[in-house]
C-alpha cells in the first residue's frame, strides 16, 4: 500500500485545521454581524443592537417595538474591516431593556455600548381640532392615533367612543391628547328643573314631585325642594327625570 510522502500529508493536515477553524469561526459569529457595517450609519448599528437584543427576549407583542437609544455621539469610530459583532454587555438585564456591545475585532479594536429597551404602544384619542371648553363631545371630533405609552399623560383615553357625549371642561388643542381631566359627563339636572324624587322608607317606595335647586351629573349629589311640604332636602341625581332621596 503507497503512502502520501510526508509533505503531502502536513499540506493535507494545515488544510484542514484551517477550513475547521473557519467552520468554527462561522458558528460562534452571531447572524446579525454577517455583514461589514459603517459606524457612520447609525440606521445601520441600530438595527444590529436590536437583532441581539430580540434575542434576549420572547418574541414582541404586535403592540411592543424597540427603541435604541441615540449613538450620534460615536461617530468618530474608523470603518471596520471586519463584521462588526454585537454581544451583550451583562448577562443580567431587566424586563425590558438591555445593554448591547457593539465591538469591531480589527487589529485596532474599538466598540460601543448601546441601551435598548422595549417601549409598549396603545391607541389614543386625539382632538382632530379645536375643542372650546363647554362643547359636548362628538365622534367626529375625535380620531385615533397609535403611540408610545411613555409619551402619553395620565388619564388618557384609548377608545374615543369614551368621550362622546362627555363636555370639555377646559379647552383642548387640536391634535391633543384627550384625558379624564379634560372632560366631565353631561349635567343630569339643571336648576330649576322639575323632577320625581323617590325615597325608599322601610321597603316602600314614595315617589313625589320636587325641584332640582343646584345642577348635577349623573349619581351626583345635589339639592332639591320637596314641592309639597317645601322641604328642602339632598339626593341623588340618578337620570334626567329622578332624584333619589337621602334619607338621614
Amino acid at each position: 500500500m503507497r503512502t502520501a510522502p510526508k509533505y503531502r500529508r502536513a499540506t493535507l493536515i494545515r488544510r484542514f485545521a484551517f477550513a475547521f477553524a473557519l467552520a468554527a469561526s462561522a458558528l460562534t459569529q452571531s447572524p446579525a454581524a454577517a455583514e461589514i457595517v459603517d459606524p457612520q450609519d447609525t440606521a445601520q448599528l441600530e438595527a444590529l443592537a436590536k437583532s441581539e437584543a430580540a434575542l434576549q427576549f420572547p418574541k414582541l407583542t404586535e403592540r411592543q417595538r424597540f427603541v435604541v437609544s441615540p449613538i450620534e455621539a460615536h461617530l468618530q469610530h474608523e470603518k471596520c474591516s471586519r463584521p462588526i459583532r454585537p454581544v451583550v454587555a451583562s448577562p443580567q438585564h431587566m424586563k425590558d431593556r438591555v445593554m448591547i456591545e457593539l465591538r469591531c475585532e480589527d487589529p485596532k479594536p474599538w466598540h460601543i455600548y448601546v441601551p435598548v429597551r422595549i417601549v409598549g404602544t396603545s391607541p389614543a384619542a386625539v382632538a382632530v381640532h379645536a375643542i372650546v371648553a363647554g362643547t359636548v363631545i362628538k365622534a367626529g371630533d375625535l380620531k385615533t392615533e397609535d403611540h408610545d405609552i411613555s409619551e402619553l399623560p395620565l388619564g388618557f383615553l384609548d377608545d374615543p367612543a369614551i368621550a362622546v357625549g362627555l363636555t370639555a371642561g377646559r379647552p383642548i388643542a387640536g391634535g391633543a391628547y384627550l384625558t379624564n381631566q379634560q372632560l366631565v359627563a353631561a349635567k343630569a339636572v339643571q336648576r330649576g328643573q322639575s323632577v320625581t324624587l323617590i325615597a325608599d322608607a322601610g321597603g316602600i317606595s314614595v315617589r313625589m314631585a320636587g325641584r332640582v335647586l343646584s345642577d348635577g351629573l349623573i349619581n351626583q349629589r345635589v339639592r332639591v325642594q320637596n314641592l309639597s311640604s317645601g322641604k328642602i332636602v339632598e339626593g341623588i341625581a340618578r337620570s334626567e327625570q329622578i332624584v333619589e332621596i337621602i334619607l338621614q
